[in-house]
């Protein structure tokens, strides 16, 4: 689901140093017990909130490759 942003939460946006200061990467924050993501490319768009073991599986896949070549 796909979330705008609320009024009065300060959230701490941050990306993969990998990144290299560009503004094509996704970004995370933490809020409360979820892990928000978005694209930074345009962050008004609204962002995503996953469960922390959604969080997870989302790492793993990444790590693991299986997006590779997608």
């Amino acid at each position: 689901m796909v979330y705008r942003s609320t009024p009065r939460v300060v959230l701490n946006w941050r990306k993969s140093s990998a990144s290299g200061g560009e503004s094509q990467c996704v970004e995370v924050a933490a809020s409360g017990p979820s892990v928000l993501v978005r694209d930074s490319r345009n962050p008004s768009a609204g962002f995503l909130a996953l469960a922390p073991a959604q969080w997870q599986a989302l790492l793993n896949t990444i790590q693991n490759g299986d997006l590779d070549g997608r």
